[in-house]
């Protein structure tokens, strides 16, 4: 996988630091991140999931998964 430098305030790291319980920033902000992408698959699919029996009813194709 590639890796992406990026600079952040100091504050806003080491607050994500303490609320993931993490030690290391890398891993603190790399845990938000996949925490966030989680929950966005999360959503998706629940919307998704609402969306095909009105789908259905109006006769339309499904959505591609993916």
């Amino acid at each position: 996988m590639a890796k992406v430098n990026i600079s952040l305030d100091a504050e806003l790291v080491v607050e994500v630091m303490v609320l993931a319980g993490v030690g290391s920033p890398q891993d603190a902000v790399e845990a938000v991140v996949r925490a966030y992408i989680a929950r966005g698959h999360r959503t998706e699919a629940r919307i998704q999931s609402q969306d095909e029996p009105r789908r259905a009813a109006d006769g339309l194709p499904p959505l591609p998964e993916g």
